[in-house]
């Protein structure tokens, strides 16, 4: 999938677009932590070939034992990863928002993707050529130690996923997979189906339906169509596991630095 690209004028003026200006050096402005994080140096090697394009939900941007030319760096967009069987099931195993790299796996050894990458929350991101970030990869240096510790952080994340689908109850299950989706996009609304719910969880439909019902007891979300809302956060916590906790610590304590200090998942910053 080849996404359209923007140019820098076009998105420039809107709120909705206010991303990172293709060649600025101001770390203020870069929205992808990842990208925030890189030294001047190096960011001014990379910049020129980093290209800004628009993700629609639905949008695959791998496909599990295919090689792919691009690595993705979401500034807005949030990108799920599934590993599929062959009847089609899926399930969920991570996701993936401005704190991170879509595409990892490439730059490890293997020249095709581990698992299947699709959009889940339409958005933007950092489009950048495999073979150029592999190149600045293989130099070592600053790259290479931040695209290691996001892969550590990553193989958490799946680890920690695992464990909860296996032992904790849907509801459970569903409060950590809206945390996590809410700390990837701003606002408090989450745009997405039963369907897709049911899928990333590995549950029935019918499971899902009936995890929001209690979920909206409790007054912490509201549903809509094609929509959960989130009213209160501390209660939706309250209601998740400790999987969700681990895997937000195991992130801060691997996040690259942005101006020298620690960076929560949750801080999601906008520039404007």
């Amino acid at each position: 999938m080849t996404s359209p690209v923007l140019s820098t004028a076009e998105h420039s003026r809107s709120r909705a677009t206010q991303l990172v200006p293709m060649r600025s050096t101001a770390r203020s402005l870069r929205q992808n932590h990842v990208l925030e994080a890189l030294p001047d140096e190096v960011w001014q090697r990379l910049s020129p070939f980093l290209v800004l394009v628009p993700l629609a939900a639905g949008d695959v941007l791998q496909a599990a034992g295919i090689g792919r030319e691009n690595v993705y760096f979401p500034t807005q967009a949030v990108i799920s990863m599934q590993y599929a069987m062959k009847n089609g099931d899926a399930l969920e195993v991570a996701r993936i928002g401005y704190e991170s790299v879509c595409g990892i796996s490439l730059l490890m050894g293997g020249e095709t993707a581990s698992c299947r990458s699709i959009v889940q929350h339409r958005g933007y991101a950092f489009r950048i050529g495999t073979t150029v970030l592999k190149r600045e990869f293989d130099r070592g240096g600053a790259v290479n130690h931040i695209l290691l510790r996001c892969a550590q952080s990553l193989l958490c994340q799946v680890a920690q996923t695992s464990l909860c689908n296996r032992h904790h109850r849907v509801e459970q299950q569903l409060s950590r997979w809206l945390l996590l989706s809410l700390d990837r996009v701003p606002g408090n609304e989450v745009g997405v189906t039963h369907e897709w719910i049911a899928n990333a969880l590995g549950v029935r439909r019918e499971s899902v339906t009936q995890a929001l019902v209690k979920l909206r007891e409790t007054g912490c979300i509201e549903t809509g169509r094609n929509r959960i809302t989130v009213l209160d956060r501390a209660a939706l916590e309250a209601q998740s596991c400790e999987c969700y906790g681990a895997i937000n610590l195991e992130y801060a304590r691997l996040a690259p630095k942005r101006h020298g200090v620690d960076n929560p998942l949750r801080t999601h910053e906008s520039a404007e």
